[in-house]
């Protein structure tokens, strides 16, 4: 029998699991802590591991233990000190068949696995062509997760020391902004899906699709787009769009500070908004103090006023809009911490 495979591998890992995540003595916690740390680093883990994430069992693994699995799991790809298991493929294949199994599990849970396809893309011969070509069999929410986590990988490998070179974050920065077209077009078509058309409440849905075109706007999926052709993309209408919206509006500020700061073609575009931005979001915020809505706009508006001064000295309605719009925000900052102090 293999050894990943062994009952009483997995009923210890189980067992040291719980007692990390539910034992009351501090010493049970550092034992289960100090044993899991050695199972991590034993080349069985990897089978071990996999083997979980692909049980079939009734009843399942406990969450903390499919948690655990697909975090080891990562951790071992991510870390110089273990080298990827000569069958890479399988690998990323069994991972694959956990994101599609729980593609509707607590989303932690599944953040996990995508985590590890995202790490193990960038470290494997080919990984990003291999994983796209697979991609397709994903039901919407894995797909969509996992599009939000790999252009992410490349920063998070940057800040520690993870046994990979510039030249490898370049390539693989590269390989995914050739498959960027096919992603937008991907995120266009759930932008338009009907509500509760894959089970998922539209303002959640709407929040995860700006989160994943966050990130491939950090990672420059527009970049040579025409300015014309930039201003006027249906994924910027509907970012636009959802700063109406409470659950969304932070990260669709973020999308678009993010434009702004990229792409110096876009601050006369956000300049032609800036009376519906003034008149219907920022307005009514003044009015009700609503500090959340307040502080995103007015990071926007800085950030357009920044990468745009020559517009705004100009002098153009849209730009004396703005200079009001940021001088209200500033008024009612200053008003706010008066009272405050």
């Amino acid at each position: 029998m293999d050894v990943a495979e062994s009952p009483d591998l997995q009923a210890q890992l189980a067992a040291a699991v719980h007692a990390l995540n539910h034992a009351s003595h501090p010493s049970a916690r550092l034992a289960a802590n100090q044993w899991l740390l050695g199972l991590q680093r034993s080349p069985q883990a990897w089978a071990l591991a996999a083997s979980l994430l692909a049980c079939a069992d009734h009843p399942a693994p406990s969450a903390d233990l499919l948690f655990f699995a697909a975090q080891m799991l990562r951790r071992k790809i991510q870390s110089p000190d273990y080298p990827l298991p000569n069958n890479a493929a399988q690998l990323l294949d069994a991972l694959l068949v956990a994101a599609r199994r729980f593609c509707l599990a607590p989303p932690r849970l599944l953040t996990q696995i995508c985590l590890a396809l995202a790490a193990l893309a960038l470290r494997a011969e080919g990984g990003v062509d291999g994983l796209f070509a697979r991609m397709p069999h994903l039901p919407d929410p894995a797909l969509l997760e996992l599009l939000t986590v790999l252009p992410e990988e490349v920063a998070q490998d940057e800040s520690g020391d993870t046994g990979v070179d510039s030249v490898t974050r370049c390539r693989f920065t590269r390989e995914l902004l050739t498959h960027a077209p096919a992603v937008l077009e991907f995120l266009l078509a759930q932008s338009e899906k009907p509500a509760a058309a894959d089970g998922v409440p539209l303002h959640e849905r709407n929040h995860r699709l700006l989160r994943c075109l966050l990130s491939w706007v950090r990672a420059g999926c527009f970049s040579g787009a025409p300015a014309s052709a930039l201003a006027a993309h249906p994924l910027l209408t509907f970012a636009f769009n959802s700063l109406q919206a409470f659950f969304s509006f932070e990260v669709a500020i973020e999308v678009m500070t993010e434009l702004v700061s990229q792409y110096q073609e876009l601050p006369q575009a956000f300049l032609s908004k800036m009376p519906y931005i003034r008149e219907v979001l920022l307005l009514p915020a003044l009015a009700n103090r609503s500090e959340k809505i307040i502080a995103g706009l007015t990071s926007l508006m800085c950030e357009v006023g920044q990468a745009a001064p020559g517009l705004v000295a100009e002098g153009s309605n849209e730009a004396l809009s703005l200079s009001d719009a940021l001088l209200r925000s500033i008024y009612c900052t200053a008003n706010v911490m008066y009272s405050f102090f």
